[in-house]
């Protein structure tokens, strides 16, 4: 019923003073008014004769727009009067074109297109919840409106990390063919894997001479190095308790994936095979390096549902996984947090056996409310107890620093926003080292 169904009483109700017994006049007003209600409602169109289709885009960017639109199809010999809602979760950002409470007309056999324009506010999986058709009558009296019908079609927005890290790039990939253009022309440098044979030139340094082919080739020749190519490195995100801490606007996790995504971009295009692993109490994701051309694509495919798990992170597990795996000597790039209790009960137990076999670099996101407190000029009984607890806290880190650093764990801590350059330096600086 609808408030047009009231709106008909209220104008019966005028005509009661004309009526011999008032009584009488309501019971046969309100009996027409729900013979019409009646007449009405069997006169629209069943919601589940209605066909409900979607299409459109599956995935977006964190902070972009994408268009799902639902098609409502008629199949019917009658006018479709109605109002639709379609409901998303409240993170998918839904603004529909045609709003719920404006009435929709489908002619017989026709379809109707309702655009719906999502602007999701969080990364990860966001699907539709619910479809609401509301049918009414040509009278728009009574309506037909039933849960479930029509059935929601399906549709799953997946949204995409923001990666804003990817400004950086252009920059590292310049820093990246210096030191392979430079240490191939200029002899011994820091490449590690030999190149070419050429003659010496003034400069060269002597211990680049090889004395075998200069005997050949009655010359003085030189060998010349290139960087390493064709190096393992793994990406481990921790997706335990501790990544759901927010530096500033986003999750620990969040600012992880985005460091992950530069370093993985950089070292593709470097030549390295890359691999993924996220983990907390049980593996989340796994992405392997086939494919080079696709790897940035399935990657951030990957890692877009993750979400932080409230528990403790098993890096028995996340340890026993990557020695499965990998079994040549690869560089091992841990993102999870300098926290005392989850490295000193959960990491350092297992990392003699991570480090005897690889490269250990450990990234941690700081968090900068930690530095401010500890600085800030008291401005109430309570601001010394805080700049304590502060002091007290960024002195556990240095002493987690330490402990990692007695195992050869190379340890990036530095806040949130400077994290993606400063690990995608650390590989750098380790790629033109040789120490991959």
């Amino acid at each position: 019923m609808t408030w047009r169904a009231g709106l008909l009483l209220g104008v019966g109700a005028l005509t009661l003073p004309a009526w011999p017994a008032p009584f009488l006049g309501v019971a046969v007003l309100t009996a027409a008014v729900l013979l019409l209600v009646l007449l009405d409602r069997a006169m629209a169109v069943p919601p589940d004769a209605l066909t409900v289709t979607r299409s459109g885009e599956r995935t977006v960017r964190l902070g972009a727009t994408a268009t799902v639109t639902l098609h409502l199809a008629n199949p019917t010999d009658r006018t479709l009067y109605a109002q639709i809602r379609d409901a998303w979760v409240p993170s998918a950002g839904a603004r529909p074109d045609v709003p719920p409470d404006r009435l929709l007309t489908v002619p017989p056999g026709g379809t109707a297109t309702l655009p719906v324009r999502l602007t999701p506010t969080r990364r990860g999986d966001r699907p539709a919840v619910a479809l609401t058709v509301r049918s009414l009558g040509p009278m728009r009296l009574g309506a037909r409106q039933r849960a479930g019908t029509p059935a929601t079609p399906r549709w799953t927005l997946r949204v995409l990390p923001r990666f804003d890290s990817r400004r950086h790039l252009p920059e590292k990939l310049a820093r990246l063919r210096v030191i392979d253009g430079v240490q191939v022309t200029r002899g011994r440098g820091h490449g590690t894997e030999f190149d070419t044979l050429r003659e010496y030139t003034v400069g060269d340094d002597v211990r680049s001479i090889d004395w075998r082919g200069s005997a050949r080739r009655a010359d003085v020749l030189v060998r010349t190095w290139r960087p390493e190519r064709d190096r393992r490195l793994v990406c481990v995100l921790d997706t335990g308790r501790t990544s759901a801490v927010r530096l500033g606007d986003e999750p620990r996790l969040d600012t992880a994936i985005d460091a992950a995504l530069l370093l993985t971009a950089l070292a593709a295009r470097a030549g390295d095979r890359v691999d993924l692993l996220a983990a907390d109490t049980e593996i989340r994701a796994r992405v392997t390096g086939s494919g080079r051309p696709a790897l940035l694509a399935r990657l951030v495919d990957a890692v877009a549902p993750l979400q932080p798990a409230l528990a403790e992170t098993d890096f028995e597990l996340i340890a026993a996984e990557v020695l499965r795996r990998e079994r040549q000597r690869s560089l091992v790039v841990l993102f999870t947090a300098l926290e005392a209790g989850a490295i000193g009960d959960g990491l350092l137990p297992v990392l003699p056996r991570l480090a005897t076999r690889h490269r250990v670099v450990l990234a941690a996101a700081g968090d900068p409310v930690l530095n401010r407190l500890a600085t800030a000029t008291p401005a109430g009984p309570d601001d010394p107890y805080a700049a304590a607890s502060a002091l007290r806290a960024l002195a556990e880190r240095d002493r987690v620093r330490a402990a990692l650093s007695r195992y050869g764990v190379t340890v990036v801590d530095v806040p949130g926003h400077r994290l993606a350059p400063a690990v995608a330096d650390t590989y750098l600086r380790l790629k033109s080292l040789g120490q991959l």
